[in-house]
This record gives structure tokens, sequence and C-alpha cells, in this order.
């Protein structure tokens, strides 16, 4: 059998070992146990704002000196907000909002400001999740991974400039 072969019956297999479970704490379960073994998620920050709530550049706060969150002392400050979706485990994760479109600059002894020269853009992440999806019969179902981006945070990136 050459490499070919042994890969296309591998696939033919797959469906053979996939588990369709019948219920949702049994789904549940499952799906914990195989975060835990399997696909370990990095630890969760804490929300900072709710999805819907507007974001504002936060310049004015930058002069103080008290010690904050790395998202809150960023160039391209971002905040965290929470987003679900009820047929991925986990259902519910933090993910990165950036709060400016520009980036704050402090020069000399001026004031910070929000420069439109360069931007924030998110910096995104790789994360497995596992998403509910029906078996043959559609009233059990099975777990199947899923890569999805995840924005962790915020950078700041020179403008793309079109001359």
């Amino acid at each position: 059998m050459d490499m070919k072969q042994i890969l296309i019956f591998g696939l033919l297999l797959v469906p053979v070992w996939t588990r369709c479970y019948e219920d949702d704490h049994e789904l549940q379960d499952a799906a914990e146990r195989k975060l835990m073994t399997r696909y370990t998620q990095p630890e969760e920050p804490l929300p900072t704002a709710a999805l819907d709530s507007p974001a504002s550049c936060p310049v004015e706060y930058f002069p103080q000196q008290t010690p904050r969150p790395l998202h809150a002392r960023s160039l391209s400050p971002w905040r965290y907000v929470l987003v679900t979706k009820k047929d991925h485990f986990p259902s519910t994760y933090a993910e990165a909002q950036c709060l400016c479109s520009g980036c704050i600059l402090i020069q000399n002894k001026n004031p910070p400001m929000e420069s439109h020269d360069y931007n924030s853009v998110p910096v995104k992440q790789s994360r497995v999740f596992l998403k509910k999806e029906p078996c043959d019969g559609g009233k059990k179902y099975h777990l199947k991974p899923v890569t999805v981006k995840v924005a962790v945070g915020c950078t700041c990136v020179r403008a793309n400039t079109f001359s």
C-alpha cells in the first residue's frame, strides 16, 4: 500500500471512529474531557465590557501614572468582550476588541493624542474549539474539532498608504 492509499483508507475509517452522544449532559462531559486532555485552553481574561457597549479611545487616561493592566496601558488599548457560540465548546470565551482606530502617541511634554498615521489592529491566535454537529440520524451529536481565530490583544502598526 502506498501513502495515498493509506490516507484514503484512513479517511474512510474516520466516520466509524466518531462517537455520537444522545443527550446534552453526555455531550458536555465528553467535550470537557477532550478539552482537558487533547485541546488545552488558555486562561480566559475577565471581560471588561459587554459586547454591545460603546467603545471609545481612552486618550485622556494616559497622563495618569497608576499601574493598570496591559490592555489599558498599551498604545493600542483594547477591552475584552464575551463571545458566545452555543454549538461550540467552550461556548463562551473572551475576545479582545481594539478601542482606538489609530494609536496613542506621547511625544515630549505634549498631551497624549490619537494618531491616524498608525492603526490599531487585533492580534489573533488560533484556538481549537469542539463544535457540536449532528450524526447521521440527526438526534445524536458528535464533537468536531474546529480552529477559530480569536483576537487576544491589539497592536499598533503603520497605516497603509496608497500613494
